[in-house]
Protein backbone atom coordinates (compact mmCIF):
# COMPACT_ATOMS: atom_id res chain seq x y z
CA UNK A 1 0.00 0.00 0.00
CA UNK A 2 1.34 3.40 -0.91
CA UNK A 3 1.33 6.56 1.18
CA UNK A 4 0.47 7.22 4.81
CA UNK A 5 -3.04 6.85 6.14
CA UNK A 6 -4.29 8.69 9.21
CA UNK A 7 -6.20 6.63 11.72
CA UNK A 8 -6.43 6.26 15.49
CA UNK A 9 -4.37 9.41 15.99
CA UNK A 10 -1.42 7.99 14.03
CA UNK A 11 0.03 8.14 10.54
CA UNK A 12 0.49 4.59 9.27
CA UNK A 13 2.41 3.35 6.25
CA UNK A 14 1.80 -0.27 5.36
CA UNK A 15 4.30 -2.57 3.63
CA UNK A 16 7.07 -0.05 3.15
CA UNK A 17 9.90 -1.63 1.17
CA UNK A 18 13.45 -1.76 2.56
CA UNK A 19 16.03 -3.01 0.05
CA UNK A 20 18.73 -5.40 1.23
CA UNK A 21 22.22 -5.55 -0.28
CA UNK A 22 21.37 -8.67 -2.31
CA UNK A 23 18.28 -7.14 -3.90
CA UNK A 24 15.63 -8.71 -1.63
CA UNK A 25 13.07 -6.16 -0.42
CA UNK A 26 11.70 -6.76 3.08
CA UNK A 27 8.48 -5.07 4.13
CA UNK A 28 7.75 -2.89 7.14
CA UNK A 29 4.75 -1.21 8.74
CA UNK A 30 5.53 2.26 10.09
CA UNK A 31 3.42 3.92 12.82
CA UNK A 32 4.31 7.55 13.54
CA UNK A 33 2.94 10.70 15.16
CA UNK A 34 0.63 12.89 13.04
CA UNK A 35 2.72 15.98 13.69
CA UNK A 36 5.66 16.77 11.47
CA UNK A 37 8.94 16.28 13.24
CA UNK A 38 11.81 13.94 13.88
CA UNK A 39 11.15 11.21 16.38
CA UNK A 40 13.07 8.36 18.00
CA UNK A 41 12.35 4.96 16.48
CA UNK A 42 11.50 1.61 18.10
CA UNK A 43 12.15 -1.19 15.63
CA UNK A 44 11.60 -4.95 15.49
CA UNK A 45 12.61 -7.49 12.85
CA UNK A 46 11.21 -11.02 13.03
CA UNK A 47 9.11 -13.86 11.65
CA UNK A 48 5.69 -13.67 13.27
CA UNK A 49 3.96 -11.64 10.51
CA UNK A 50 3.34 -7.99 11.28
CA UNK A 51 -0.15 -8.20 9.75
CA UNK A 52 -1.36 -11.01 12.01
CA UNK A 53 -3.32 -9.69 14.99
CA UNK A 54 -2.22 -10.94 18.43
CA UNK A 55 -5.84 -11.83 19.14
CA UNK A 56 -6.12 -13.95 16.00
CA UNK A 57 -2.72 -15.63 15.98
CA UNK A 58 -2.40 -16.29 19.72
CA UNK A 59 -5.95 -16.22 21.14
CA UNK A 60 -5.36 -18.24 24.34
CA UNK A 61 -2.41 -16.06 25.41
CA UNK A 62 -4.28 -12.84 24.59
CA UNK A 63 -7.45 -13.77 26.43
CA UNK A 64 -5.59 -14.88 29.57
CA UNK A 65 -3.46 -11.73 29.59
CA UNK A 66 -6.24 -9.18 29.29
CA UNK A 67 -8.46 -11.09 31.74
CA UNK A 68 -5.77 -11.05 34.43
CA UNK A 69 -4.14 -7.73 33.54
CA UNK A 70 -6.74 -5.24 32.28
CA UNK A 71 -4.12 -2.47 32.13
CA UNK A 72 -2.73 -4.18 29.01
CA UNK A 73 -5.84 -3.43 26.97
CA UNK A 74 -6.77 -0.14 28.68
CA UNK A 75 -6.01 3.03 26.74
CA UNK A 76 -5.79 1.41 23.31
CA UNK A 77 -8.17 0.21 20.61
CA UNK A 78 -5.91 -2.89 20.49
CA UNK A 79 -6.45 -3.08 16.73
CA UNK A 80 -2.71 -3.04 16.10
CA UNK A 81 -1.61 -5.53 18.74
CA UNK A 82 0.93 -7.98 17.34
CA UNK A 83 2.70 -10.93 18.99
CA UNK A 84 5.65 -9.93 21.18
CA UNK A 85 6.09 -6.36 19.90
CA UNK A 86 4.96 -3.02 21.31
CA UNK A 87 1.45 -1.66 20.93
CA UNK A 88 2.02 1.40 18.68
CA UNK A 89 -0.96 3.28 20.12
CA UNK A 90 0.76 3.42 23.50
CA UNK A 91 4.12 4.53 22.05
CA UNK A 92 3.29 6.82 19.13
CA UNK A 93 1.24 8.99 21.49
CA UNK A 94 4.39 9.27 23.60
CA UNK A 95 6.43 10.62 20.69
CA UNK A 96 7.91 7.47 19.11
CA UNK A 97 7.87 5.95 15.65
CA UNK A 98 7.23 2.20 15.71
CA UNK A 99 8.61 0.14 12.84
CA UNK A 100 7.74 -3.55 12.43
CA UNK A 101 9.70 -5.48 9.81
CA UNK A 102 8.79 -8.95 8.59
CA UNK A 103 12.02 -10.93 8.42
CA UNK A 104 13.16 -12.45 5.17
CA UNK A 105 10.80 -15.18 3.98
CA UNK A 106 8.01 -14.50 6.47
CA UNK A 107 4.84 -12.41 6.43
CA UNK A 108 4.99 -9.93 3.56
CA UNK A 109 8.78 -10.21 3.04
CA UNK A 110 9.98 -12.60 0.30
CA UNK A 111 13.14 -14.67 0.52
CA UNK A 112 14.61 -17.79 2.08
CA UNK A 113 13.84 -18.46 5.76
CA UNK A 114 17.02 -19.10 7.75
CA UNK A 115 16.51 -18.09 11.37
CA UNK A 116 19.23 -16.23 13.29
CA UNK A 117 21.62 -16.72 10.38
CA UNK A 118 24.29 -14.13 9.54
CA UNK A 119 22.11 -13.17 6.56
CA UNK A 120 19.21 -12.33 8.87
CA UNK A 121 21.46 -10.35 11.18
CA UNK A 122 22.79 -8.30 8.26
CA UNK A 123 19.20 -7.63 7.20
CA UNK A 124 18.41 -6.43 10.70
CA UNK A 125 21.44 -4.14 10.61
CA UNK A 126 20.25 -2.68 7.28
CA UNK A 127 16.76 -2.03 8.67
CA UNK A 128 18.20 -0.17 11.68
CA UNK A 129 20.32 2.00 9.44
CA UNK A 130 17.38 2.64 7.09
CA UNK A 131 15.21 3.77 10.03
CA UNK A 132 17.97 6.02 11.32
CA UNK A 133 18.01 8.24 8.21
CA UNK A 134 14.30 8.57 7.37
CA UNK A 135 12.84 12.08 7.32
CA UNK A 136 10.69 11.32 10.37
CA UNK A 137 13.63 9.90 12.40
CA UNK A 138 15.81 11.79 14.87
CA UNK A 139 18.58 9.29 14.15
CA UNK A 140 18.16 7.41 17.42
CA UNK A 141 16.95 3.84 16.94
CA UNK A 142 16.02 1.56 19.81
CA UNK A 143 15.12 -2.13 19.77
CA UNK A 144 12.35 -3.46 21.98
CA UNK A 145 10.59 -6.82 21.83
CA UNK A 146 10.09 -10.22 23.40
CA UNK A 147 11.67 -13.57 22.58
CA UNK A 148 12.69 -13.71 18.90
CA UNK A 149 12.53 -9.91 18.82
CA UNK A 150 14.89 -9.91 21.82
CA UNK A 151 17.24 -12.75 20.87
CA UNK A 152 18.27 -11.09 17.62
CA UNK A 153 19.04 -7.84 19.41
CA UNK A 154 22.09 -9.50 20.98
CA UNK A 155 23.19 -10.64 17.53
CA UNK A 156 22.76 -7.38 15.65
CA UNK A 157 24.34 -5.39 18.50
CA UNK A 158 27.51 -7.43 17.86
CA UNK A 159 27.67 -5.71 14.43
CA UNK A 160 27.44 -2.26 16.10
CA UNK A 161 25.06 -0.44 13.70
CA UNK A 162 25.79 3.31 14.09
CA UNK A 163 22.15 4.38 14.55
CA UNK A 164 21.45 1.79 17.26
CA UNK A 165 21.41 3.79 20.50
CA UNK A 166 19.67 1.52 23.04
CA UNK A 167 17.99 -1.85 23.30
CA UNK A 168 15.59 -3.60 25.66
CA UNK A 169 15.99 -7.38 25.49
CA UNK A 170 12.78 -8.63 27.09
CA UNK A 171 13.16 -12.34 27.76
CA UNK A 172 15.79 -12.94 25.10
CA UNK A 173 18.16 -15.90 24.97
CA UNK A 174 21.60 -15.27 23.50
CA UNK A 175 23.81 -18.32 23.04
CA UNK A 176 22.30 -20.39 20.23
CA UNK A 177 23.81 -23.61 21.59
CA UNK A 178 23.71 -23.35 25.41
CA UNK A 179 20.52 -21.32 25.81
CA UNK A 180 18.47 -22.62 22.93
CA UNK A 181 19.28 -25.75 20.93
CA UNK A 182 21.28 -28.00 23.31
CA UNK A 183 20.83 -27.72 27.07
CA UNK A 184 24.00 -29.11 28.56
CA UNK A 185 24.59 -30.80 25.21
CA UNK A 186 21.11 -32.42 25.10
CA UNK A 187 19.00 -31.53 22.04
CA UNK A 188 15.90 -29.43 22.73
CA UNK A 189 12.98 -30.35 20.47
CA UNK A 190 11.38 -26.94 20.96
CA UNK A 191 12.69 -25.40 17.76
CA UNK A 192 11.44 -28.05 15.35
CA UNK A 193 7.94 -27.82 16.84
CA UNK A 194 8.04 -24.02 17.00
CA UNK A 195 8.94 -23.92 13.31
CA UNK A 196 5.86 -25.97 12.42
CA UNK A 197 3.46 -23.97 14.60
CA UNK A 198 4.68 -20.37 14.41
CA UNK A 199 6.73 -19.94 11.24
CA UNK A 200 5.42 -22.25 8.54
CA UNK A 201 1.94 -20.89 9.33
CA UNK A 202 3.00 -17.35 8.31
CA UNK A 203 5.63 -18.03 5.65
CA UNK A 204 5.74 -15.64 2.71
CA UNK A 205 3.95 -17.25 -0.23
CA UNK A 206 0.98 -18.67 1.66
CA UNK A 207 -0.86 -15.79 0.03
CA UNK A 208 -4.56 -16.56 -0.32
CA UNK A 209 -4.12 -19.69 1.81
CA UNK A 210 -2.89 -17.59 4.71
CA UNK A 211 -4.57 -15.13 7.09
CA UNK A 212 -5.77 -11.61 6.27
CA UNK A 213 -5.17 -8.44 8.27
CA UNK A 214 -8.15 -7.52 10.45
CA UNK A 215 -7.21 -3.86 9.96
CA UNK A 216 -6.57 -3.56 6.21
CA UNK A 217 -7.94 -6.80 4.79
CA UNK A 218 -4.61 -7.37 3.03
CA UNK A 219 -3.08 -10.81 2.76
CA UNK A 220 -0.68 -11.24 5.69
CA UNK A 221 1.73 -13.61 3.88
CA UNK A 222 2.19 -11.81 0.57
CA UNK A 223 0.18 -11.53 -2.62
CA UNK A 224 1.88 -14.57 -4.15
CA UNK A 225 0.36 -18.00 -3.46
CA UNK A 226 2.94 -20.79 -3.66
CA UNK A 227 2.57 -24.57 -3.62
CA UNK A 228 3.70 -26.58 -0.59
CA UNK A 229 6.73 -27.70 -2.58
CA UNK A 230 7.68 -24.10 -3.40
CA UNK A 231 7.27 -23.08 0.23
CA UNK A 232 9.51 -25.93 1.37
CA UNK A 233 12.18 -24.85 -1.12
CA UNK A 234 12.13 -21.37 0.39
CA UNK A 235 12.93 -22.37 3.97
CA UNK A 236 15.63 -24.27 5.81
CA UNK A 237 14.96 -27.70 7.31
CA UNK A 238 15.30 -26.08 10.69
CA UNK A 239 14.92 -28.97 13.13
CA UNK A 240 17.06 -31.32 11.04
CA UNK A 241 19.70 -28.66 10.60
CA UNK A 242 19.99 -28.20 14.37
CA UNK A 243 20.21 -31.97 14.81
CA UNK A 244 23.12 -32.09 12.36
CA UNK A 245 25.16 -29.83 14.67
CA UNK A 246 25.43 -31.63 18.03
CA UNK A 247 28.48 -29.60 19.15
CA UNK A 248 29.03 -25.86 19.56
CA UNK A 249 30.55 -25.47 16.10
CA UNK A 250 30.70 -22.63 13.56
CA UNK A 251 26.98 -23.03 12.81
CA UNK A 252 26.14 -22.18 16.40
CA UNK A 253 28.81 -19.53 16.88
CA UNK A 254 27.54 -17.64 13.81
CA UNK A 255 24.13 -17.43 15.51
CA UNK A 256 25.41 -16.23 18.89
CA UNK A 257 26.57 -12.81 20.13
CA UNK A 258 30.14 -11.63 20.42
CA UNK A 259 30.00 -10.21 23.92
CA UNK A 260 32.95 -7.81 23.68
CA UNK A 261 31.27 -6.13 20.70
CA UNK A 262 27.95 -5.56 22.46
CA UNK A 263 28.57 -2.00 23.65
CA UNK A 264 25.18 -0.28 23.25
CA UNK A 265 23.22 0.74 26.41
CA UNK A 266 20.89 -2.10 27.30
CA UNK A 267 18.09 -3.18 29.60
CA UNK A 268 18.00 -6.97 29.95
CA UNK A 269 14.70 -8.30 31.36
CA UNK A 270 14.56 -11.94 32.47
CA UNK A 271 11.79 -14.24 33.68
CA UNK A 272 12.44 -16.51 36.66
CA UNK A 273 10.12 -19.09 35.12
CA UNK A 274 11.64 -19.16 31.64
CA UNK A 275 13.64 -22.36 32.13
CA UNK A 276 14.56 -24.00 28.84
CA UNK A 277 14.93 -20.91 26.68
CA UNK A 278 15.43 -17.28 27.62
CA UNK A 279 16.64 -16.30 31.12
CA UNK A 280 20.17 -17.66 30.86
CA UNK A 281 20.78 -15.25 27.96
CA UNK A 282 19.41 -12.29 29.88
CA UNK A 283 21.70 -12.96 32.86
CA UNK A 284 24.74 -13.84 30.73
CA UNK A 285 24.18 -10.74 28.61
CA UNK A 286 24.05 -8.47 31.63
CA UNK A 287 27.22 -9.99 33.07
CA UNK A 288 29.26 -10.45 29.90
CA UNK A 289 28.25 -7.68 27.45
CA UNK A 290 30.89 -4.96 27.09
CA UNK A 291 28.27 -2.21 27.47
CA UNK A 292 29.22 0.32 30.12
CA UNK A 293 25.57 1.24 30.64
CA UNK A 294 23.52 -1.86 31.31
CA UNK A 295 20.68 -2.84 33.58
CA UNK A 296 19.07 -6.11 34.63
CA UNK A 297 15.43 -6.65 35.53
CA UNK A 298 13.81 -9.94 36.52
CA UNK A 299 10.14 -10.75 36.92
CA UNK A 300 7.70 -13.65 36.96
CA UNK A 301 4.43 -14.70 35.33
CA UNK A 302 3.91 -15.56 31.68
CA UNK A 303 6.47 -14.94 28.96
CA UNK A 304 4.58 -12.02 27.39
CA UNK A 305 2.63 -10.48 30.27
CA UNK A 306 4.88 -7.87 31.88
CA UNK A 307 6.16 -6.58 28.55
CA UNK A 308 2.65 -5.18 28.04
CA UNK A 309 1.59 -4.29 31.60
CA UNK A 310 2.00 -0.77 32.93
CA UNK A 311 4.87 -2.06 35.08
CA UNK A 312 6.92 -3.23 32.13
CA UNK A 313 5.95 -0.50 29.68
CA UNK A 314 6.73 2.30 32.11
CA UNK A 315 10.15 0.78 32.84
CA UNK A 316 10.86 0.54 29.11
CA UNK A 317 9.72 4.14 28.52
CA UNK A 318 11.99 5.55 31.22
CA UNK A 319 14.92 3.72 29.66
CA UNK A 320 14.20 4.77 26.09
CA UNK A 321 13.21 8.34 27.00
CA UNK A 322 16.64 8.73 28.55
CA UNK A 323 18.65 7.25 25.68
CA UNK A 324 16.57 8.09 22.61
CA UNK A 325 15.07 11.43 23.66
CA UNK A 326 17.76 12.68 26.03
CA UNK A 327 15.26 13.33 28.81
CA UNK A 328 16.67 14.00 32.27
CA UNK A 329 14.30 11.55 33.96
CA UNK A 330 16.61 10.07 36.58
CA UNK A 331 17.34 6.88 34.68
CA UNK A 332 21.08 7.41 35.17
CA UNK A 333 20.46 6.85 38.89
CA UNK A 334 18.38 3.71 38.31
CA UNK A 335 19.92 0.82 40.32
CA UNK A 336 21.66 -1.62 38.02
CA UNK A 337 19.52 -4.56 39.11
CA UNK A 338 15.76 -4.55 39.71
CA UNK A 339 14.28 -7.81 40.95
CA UNK A 340 10.75 -8.98 41.55
CA UNK A 341 11.79 -11.36 44.32
CA UNK A 342 9.51 -14.39 44.25
CA UNK A 343 7.61 -15.47 47.33
CA UNK A 344 5.13 -18.34 47.56
CA UNK A 345 2.19 -16.00 47.02
CA UNK A 346 3.57 -12.73 45.64
CA UNK A 347 6.51 -10.80 44.20
CA UNK A 348 8.37 -8.09 46.12
CA UNK A 349 10.42 -5.49 44.25
CA UNK A 350 13.97 -4.90 45.39
CA UNK A 351 16.99 -3.12 43.93
CA UNK A 352 20.54 -4.45 43.91
CA UNK A 353 23.90 -3.27 42.63
CA UNK A 354 25.15 -6.29 40.68
CA UNK A 355 24.57 -9.89 39.60
CA UNK A 356 25.12 -12.36 41.18
CA UNK A 357 24.02 -10.44 44.25
CA UNK A 358 27.00 -9.17 46.28
CA UNK A 359 25.42 -10.32 49.56
CA UNK A 360 25.14 -13.94 48.40
CA UNK A 361 26.21 -16.57 50.90
CA UNK A 362 27.20 -19.48 48.67
CA UNK A 363 26.03 -22.44 50.74
CA UNK A 364 26.85 -26.05 49.93
CA UNK A 365 24.32 -28.82 50.56
CA UNK A 366 25.44 -32.43 50.32
CA UNK A 367 23.60 -35.37 48.81
CA UNK A 368 23.34 -38.25 51.27
CA UNK A 369 22.05 -41.49 49.72
CA UNK A 370 21.39 -43.24 53.04
CA UNK A 371 18.10 -41.38 53.59
CA UNK A 372 18.14 -39.49 50.27
CA UNK A 373 18.60 -36.23 52.12
CA UNK A 374 20.05 -32.85 51.23
CA UNK A 375 22.13 -31.71 54.18
CA UNK A 376 24.60 -29.03 55.24
CA UNK A 377 26.84 -31.81 56.55
CA UNK A 378 28.79 -34.18 54.28
CA UNK A 379 27.65 -37.82 54.43
CA UNK A 380 29.17 -39.95 57.16
CA UNK A 381 30.27 -42.69 54.81
CA UNK A 382 30.97 -43.39 51.17
CA UNK A 383 28.08 -44.93 49.25
CA UNK A 384 26.59 -45.57 45.84
CA UNK A 385 23.00 -45.24 44.66
CA UNK A 386 21.68 -46.08 41.20
CA UNK A 387 18.67 -45.38 39.00
CA UNK A 388 17.45 -46.40 35.56
CA UNK A 389 19.04 -43.88 33.22
CA UNK A 390 15.81 -42.84 31.47
CA UNK A 391 13.70 -42.70 34.62
CA UNK A 392 12.46 -40.15 37.15
CA UNK A 393 15.66 -40.83 39.07
CA UNK A 394 16.23 -39.82 42.69
CA UNK A 395 15.14 -36.92 44.89
CA UNK A 396 17.21 -35.64 47.83
CA UNK A 397 15.24 -33.51 50.28
CA UNK A 398 16.27 -31.28 53.18
CA UNK A 399 14.95 -31.07 56.68
CA UNK A 400 12.32 -28.35 57.26
CA UNK A 401 14.03 -24.96 57.14
CA UNK A 402 14.30 -23.34 60.56
CA UNK A 403 13.90 -19.81 59.19
CA UNK A 404 12.41 -18.11 56.16
CA UNK A 405 15.20 -18.38 53.55
CA UNK A 406 15.72 -16.41 50.37
CA UNK A 407 17.45 -18.20 47.50
CA UNK A 408 18.22 -15.83 44.61
CA UNK A 409 20.84 -16.45 41.96
CA UNK A 410 22.42 -19.25 39.93
CA UNK A 411 22.97 -22.70 41.42
CA UNK A 412 25.70 -25.21 40.63
CA UNK A 413 25.86 -28.94 41.24
CA UNK A 414 28.78 -31.36 41.44
CA UNK A 415 28.07 -35.04 40.81
CA UNK A 416 30.29 -38.06 40.53
CA UNK A 417 28.57 -40.59 38.29
CA UNK A 418 29.13 -43.73 36.30
CA UNK A 419 27.00 -45.46 33.70
CA UNK A 420 26.63 -48.96 32.34
CA UNK A 421 26.82 -47.37 28.87
CA UNK A 422 29.16 -44.85 27.25
CA UNK A 423 26.97 -41.83 28.07
CA UNK A 424 24.30 -40.48 30.41
CA UNK A 425 22.02 -37.47 30.36
CA UNK A 426 21.51 -35.74 33.71
CA UNK A 427 18.41 -33.61 34.33
CA UNK A 428 18.51 -31.61 37.57
CA UNK A 429 15.42 -30.05 39.16
CA UNK A 430 15.67 -27.76 42.19
CA UNK A 431 12.37 -27.98 44.06
CA UNK A 432 10.49 -26.70 47.11
CA UNK A 433 7.98 -28.69 49.17
CA UNK A 434 5.53 -27.44 51.77
CA UNK A 435 5.24 -29.02 55.25
CA UNK A 436 2.80 -31.61 53.84
CA UNK A 437 5.40 -32.52 51.19
CA UNK A 438 3.34 -31.07 48.38
CA UNK A 439 5.51 -29.51 45.71
CA UNK A 440 5.43 -25.74 45.21
CA UNK A 441 5.33 -24.75 41.54
CA UNK A 442 4.69 -21.45 39.79
CA UNK A 443 3.18 -19.97 36.68
CA UNK A 444 6.24 -19.96 34.46
CA UNK A 445 6.95 -18.23 31.18
CA UNK A 446 4.95 -20.92 29.37
CA UNK A 447 4.00 -23.70 31.77
CA UNK A 448 1.56 -23.04 34.67
CA UNK A 449 3.34 -25.63 36.87
CA UNK A 450 7.01 -24.72 36.57
CA UNK A 451 9.52 -25.92 39.21
CA UNK A 452 11.95 -23.59 40.95
CA UNK A 453 14.99 -24.19 38.72
CA UNK A 454 16.46 -26.69 36.26
CA UNK A 455 19.82 -27.71 34.82
CA UNK A 456 21.08 -30.28 32.34
CA UNK A 457 24.29 -32.01 31.27
CA UNK A 458 25.23 -34.82 28.93
CA UNK A 459 28.08 -36.64 30.66
CA UNK A 460 30.16 -36.89 27.49
CA UNK A 461 30.06 -33.06 27.32
CA UNK A 462 31.55 -32.61 30.79
CA UNK A 463 34.69 -30.79 29.58
CA UNK A 464 34.88 -27.35 31.18
CA UNK A 465 36.11 -24.06 29.80
CA UNK A 466 38.23 -23.05 32.77
CA UNK A 467 38.57 -19.44 31.60
CA UNK A 468 34.80 -18.88 31.58
CA UNK A 469 33.73 -21.15 34.42
CA UNK A 470 32.82 -19.60 37.76
CA UNK A 471 32.04 -21.42 40.96
CA UNK A 472 28.44 -20.31 40.58
CA UNK A 473 28.21 -21.09 36.85
CA UNK A 474 30.28 -23.88 35.29
CA UNK A 475 30.82 -23.29 31.57
CA UNK A 476 31.26 -26.24 29.21
CA UNK A 477 33.10 -26.11 25.89
CA UNK A 478 30.76 -28.50 24.03
CA UNK A 479 33.49 -28.87 21.42
CA UNK A 480 34.16 -32.60 21.73
CA UNK A 481 32.55 -35.82 22.93
CA UNK A 482 34.31 -37.62 25.79
CA UNK A 483 32.62 -41.04 26.04
CA UNK A 484 32.29 -42.72 29.42
CA UNK A 485 33.98 -45.98 30.20
CA UNK A 486 31.18 -48.19 31.53
CA UNK A 487 31.42 -48.51 35.31
CA UNK A 488 34.15 -45.89 35.70
CA UNK A 489 33.14 -42.77 37.71
CA UNK A 490 33.63 -39.25 36.34
CA UNK A 491 33.04 -35.84 37.91
CA UNK A 492 30.42 -33.52 36.48
CA UNK A 493 29.94 -29.80 37.19
CA UNK A 494 26.40 -28.87 36.22
CA UNK A 495 24.93 -25.40 35.72
CA UNK A 496 21.45 -24.77 37.12
CA UNK A 497 19.83 -21.67 35.68
CA UNK A 498 19.20 -18.67 37.99
CA UNK A 499 16.12 -18.51 40.14
CA UNK A 500 14.52 -16.65 43.04
CA UNK A 501 12.35 -18.01 45.82
CA UNK A 502 11.77 -17.00 49.42
CA UNK A 503 11.17 -20.34 51.12
CA UNK A 504 8.93 -20.09 54.20
CA UNK A 505 9.96 -21.51 57.55
CA UNK A 506 9.07 -25.18 57.76
CA UNK A 507 9.24 -25.78 54.02
CA UNK A 508 11.92 -27.97 52.45
CA UNK A 509 14.23 -27.65 49.48
CA UNK A 510 15.11 -30.62 47.29
CA UNK A 511 17.19 -31.71 44.32
CA UNK A 512 15.97 -34.31 41.84
CA UNK A 513 18.59 -36.09 39.75
CA UNK A 514 16.72 -37.51 36.77
CA UNK A 515 17.26 -39.16 33.43
CA UNK A 516 14.45 -37.39 31.60
CA UNK A 517 12.43 -34.18 31.58
CA UNK A 518 10.63 -33.08 34.75
CA UNK A 519 6.91 -33.80 34.88
CA UNK A 520 4.67 -32.15 37.46
CA UNK A 521 1.99 -34.74 36.90
CA UNK A 522 1.00 -37.12 34.11
CA UNK A 523 -1.80 -34.95 32.75
CA UNK A 524 -2.84 -31.35 33.37
CA UNK A 525 -5.13 -30.38 30.50
CA UNK A 526 -3.05 -27.21 30.11
CA UNK A 527 -2.35 -26.15 26.52
CA UNK A 528 -1.66 -23.04 24.49
CA UNK A 529 -2.82 -22.54 20.92
CA UNK A 530 0.70 -22.09 19.56
CA UNK A 531 2.24 -25.27 21.03
CA UNK A 532 1.73 -28.91 20.14
CA UNK A 533 2.18 -30.55 23.53
CA UNK A 534 0.25 -30.61 26.76
CA UNK A 535 2.01 -28.51 29.40
CA UNK A 536 3.23 -30.93 32.07
CA UNK A 537 5.90 -28.86 33.86
CA UNK A 538 8.55 -28.06 31.23
CA UNK A 539 6.30 -26.32 28.73
CA UNK A 540 7.47 -27.01 25.15
CA UNK A 541 11.13 -27.24 26.17
CA UNK A 542 11.57 -31.00 25.98
CA UNK A 543 14.48 -33.31 25.23
CA UNK A 544 12.82 -36.38 23.79
CA UNK A 545 14.14 -36.85 20.25
CA UNK A 546 15.19 -40.52 19.99
CA UNK A 547 17.70 -39.61 17.31
CA UNK A 548 19.58 -37.60 19.94
CA UNK A 549 18.98 -40.04 22.82
CA UNK A 550 19.19 -43.55 21.33
CA UNK A 551 18.28 -46.36 23.72
CA UNK A 552 21.53 -48.22 23.14
CA UNK A 553 23.52 -45.27 24.49
CA UNK A 554 21.20 -43.77 27.11
CA UNK A 555 18.98 -46.56 28.48
CA UNK A 556 21.47 -48.03 30.93
CA UNK A 557 21.86 -47.55 34.67
CA UNK A 558 23.30 -44.38 36.19
CA UNK A 559 25.08 -44.54 39.54
CA UNK A 560 25.90 -41.66 41.90
CA UNK A 561 29.16 -42.13 43.78
CA UNK A 562 28.91 -40.24 47.07
CA UNK A 563 31.85 -39.77 49.41
CA UNK A 564 32.61 -38.06 52.70
CA UNK A 565 34.53 -35.30 50.89
CA UNK A 566 31.44 -34.04 49.11
CA UNK A 567 31.77 -35.40 45.55
CA UNK A 568 28.01 -34.91 45.17
CA UNK A 569 26.82 -31.51 46.34
CA UNK A 570 24.66 -28.53 45.46
CA UNK A 571 25.75 -24.91 45.87
CA UNK A 572 22.80 -22.66 46.75
CA UNK A 573 22.81 -18.82 46.63
CA UNK A 574 21.32 -17.82 49.98
CA UNK A 575 20.58 -14.14 50.56
CA UNK A 576 20.67 -13.54 54.31
CA UNK A 577 18.05 -11.33 55.85
CA UNK A 578 18.86 -8.88 58.62
CA UNK A 579 20.14 -10.65 61.74
CA UNK A 580 19.38 -14.07 60.27
CA UNK A 581 21.49 -17.10 59.56
CA UNK A 582 18.89 -19.24 57.77
CA UNK A 583 21.16 -22.23 57.16
CA UNK A 584 21.49 -23.06 60.87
Amino acid sequence: MAGAVEQDDMLIEWDVGIAMDDGVVVRADVFRPRDEGKWPVLLTYGPYAKGLAFQKGYPSAWQAMIANHPDVAYGSTNKYQNWEVVDPEKWVSHGYVCVRVDSRGTGSSPGFVDHFSPRETRDFYACIEWAGVQRWSNGNVGLNGISYYAINQWHVASLQPPHLKAMCIWEGAADWYRDMTHHGGILSTFWANWYDMQVKTVQYGLGERGPCSVVTGALVCGDETMSDEQLAQNRSSFGDEILRHPLDDDYHKARSPIWDKVTVPLLSAANWGGQGLHPRGNFEGFVRAASKNKWLECHGLEHWTHFYTDYGRNLQKRFFDFYLKGEANGWAEQPKVQLQVRHIDRFVERHETDWPLPSTVWTRFYLDPKQQTLSLDPPAEDAEISFAALSDGLTFISRPLSEETEITGPLACNLRISSTTEDADIFLVFRVFNPDLREVTFVGAIDPHTPIAQGWLRASHRKLDESLSRRWRPYHTHDEVQPLQPGRPVDLAIEIWPTSIVVPKGFRIALSVRGKDYMWQATTGAKLSNFKNELLGCGPFLHDDPRDRPQLLFAGTTTLHVDRKGACSLMVPIIPGPEKNPTK
